[in-house]
């Protein structure tokens, strides 16, 4: 399979995170990407620097005051006394608190949903560079070189950044940035389906007005779990998008075949839908042994039926990496979904 990276993901290396009222170390860390491509590297993956597509391709999805902020935001944040080592927002807008600020500690808050997507001098060209990644696993499918299918090994993730809002450790949303340059490329319908243990919450705002582009959702019950204000199954999209959003949320320690029924339902929608191009935003952190929090008790053999049951979608696939933190199983797990999904297509 083609294997798409970057580098670059190096330079963001965040510290700060605040879970449940504590702070901890961030479990985004450089280390995630050296595990998966290690394995992929083992497995006798195909390799490949991702390509440089510019700012354009993530102007058709991000709002540009939100790019600007993440683009200046450290230099602005260095030029105020007494500043820190991230930018990490310490007040935010809230239901009696609704207009926009100008200095960067009150932007921050704006724009940052929470205290898990700290700024650091490297974090925009490190998520910029992970949107090339995805471009670079998109492109790959619209040039038809290859065998219908890529991974993009995304560092930092995306989905849960908003066209205009940061957060969950996300900036810019490379599944979305991916599904819209498929749109752009010829694509008439591009689904999109996500298995992260968490709802994909932004990409499912980018997109819940539209109908040429479904969004699919696996993740733990949002009742009890990030990011808490979406996810929930009566979520079906707005407007022209309406019946175009399907959220799957499950219980705490649900495991392989509890997952594989509710990716059932979305594969059903999938197919009814009609798509031209898939793109699969490949969370790994439903695994029983997952670093950072476990909530679904997927198995290394359950994602392999995963990767299975998607490969059987028969669709033309770019599979960008979200979530999985370290463990032991980290590297384990994303070969058995890749090795599975290659081996039923």
């Amino acid at each position: 399979m083609r294997v798409f990276h970057s580098d670059r993901h190096l330079e963001h290396a965040p510290r700060a995170f605040i879970n449940r009222g504590r702070m901890k170390p961030c479990p985004e860390v450089p280390e995630r990407a050296r595990i998966l491509k290690a394995a992929a590297e083992v497995d006798g993956h195909d390799l490949a620097d991702a390509d440089h597509f510019g700012i354009e391709p993530v102007r058709r999805v991000h709002d540009p005051a939100y790019l600007t902020f993440l683009e200046n935001a450290w230099q602005r944040w260095t030029e105020q006394p007494d500043f820190s080592d991230e930018v990490v927002p310490n007040v935010h807008p809230n239901r009696n608190m609704d207009i926009k600020p100008r200095g960067i500690i009150g932007l921050a808050g704006y724009y940052q949903a929470d205290t898990a997507c700290p700024i650091g001098p490297g974090t925009w060209a490190a998520a910029l560079a992970s949107t090339a990644v995805a471009l670079s696993a998109a492109q790959s499918l619209a040039d038809g070189g290859g065998a219908g299918y890529a991974y993009a090994l995304c560092r930092p993730p995306g989905h849960h950044a908003f066209a205009d809002m940061a957060g969950g450790f996300c900036y810019l949303n490379n599944t979305a940035v991916a599904a819209q340059y498929c749109r752009d490329q010829g694509a008439a319908r591009v689904a999109v389906l996500d298995v992260d243990v968490h709802h994909g919450n932004g990409t499912q705002g980018i997109f819940y007005h539209r109908a040429d582009v479904l969004t699919v959702s696996l993740h733990g019950d949002p009742s009890v779990y990030y990011p808490f204000y979406t996810g929930y199954e009566d979520e079906v999209g707005r407007g022209d998008g309406r019946g175009f959003n399907l959220n799957l949320p499950l219980p705490a320690g649900a495991g392989d075949d509890a997952y594989l029924l509710r990716l059932e339902q979305g594969h059903e929608r999938i197919r009814s839908f009609k798509p031209d191009v898939l793109v699969v935003a490949l969370g790994l952190d439903a695994s029983e042994h997952d670093g950072h929090h476990p909530f679904l008790r997927v198995s290394t053999e359950g994602f392999a039926r995963i990767g299975a049951a998607i490969a059987r979608l028969k669709l033309p696939t770019v599979l960008v990496q979200e979530g999985g933190y370290v463990s032991d199983w980290l590297g384990t797990n994303v070969a058995a979904f890749l090795r599975e999904f290659e081996r039923a297509r």
